[in-house]
C-alpha cells in the first residue's frame, strides 16, 4: 500500500458533503479540490514549503486536513467545523515530534492525539 505522499492527487471538485468520513488509501483529495475551501486552509502550508494541503478524514463534525508529512517533519493540521466553516482550529507538528496547537474548546494543546480528542468530543 502507498503511503499518504505516494498517493495520487484527485483534483475533482468535492464539496463538504461529498468529503468521505473515513480516510483515504487510494488517493488525496486536496483542499484547492474542495468547492467550499477557505483560503486560510489553501495557505496552510506556505510557511513550512509544504504546498499540498490533503484531505484526511472526519472527526465527529470536523473535517481534518494536513499539510506536511504525517511522521518526524515539519507539518500543520487544520479541522474545520463541517456546521460552520467559520470555525478552525490548528495543530503544528515539529520534526522533533512535539507539537502546539488550539482545540475547540479553547484550549491549547501539545500533544495531537488530545487535540484530536477534544476534537472528537466537541461535539
Amino acid at each position: 500500500m502507498a503511503t499518504a505522499e505516494e498517493r495520487p492527487i484527485d483534483t475533482t471538485l468535492v464539496h463538504t458533503v461529498d468529503l468521505p468520513a473515513t480516510p483515504q488509501r487510494d488517493r488525496n483529495i486536496p483542499a484547492s479540490a474542495w468547492a467550499e475551501a477557505p483560503g486560510e486552509l489553501l495557505e496552510l502550508g506556505e510557511d513550512i514549503n509544504q504546498p499540498l494541503v490533503a484531505y484526511k478524514r472526519r472527526i465527529g463534525r470536523w473535517l481534518l486536513w494536513r499539510a506536511g508529512p504525517a511522521v518526524k517533519a515539519d507539518s500543520r493540521y487544520m479541522a474545520i467545523d463541517a456546521d460552520d466553516l467559520t470555525r478552525r482550529c490548528t495543530f503544528r507538528l515539529f520534526p522533533d515530534g512535539h507539537g502546539e496547537g488550539n482545540g475547540p474548546d479553547g484550549r491549547a494543546y501539545e500533544r495531537f492525539r488530545t487535540w484530536k480528542e477534544a476534537l472528537r468530543d466537541s461535539g
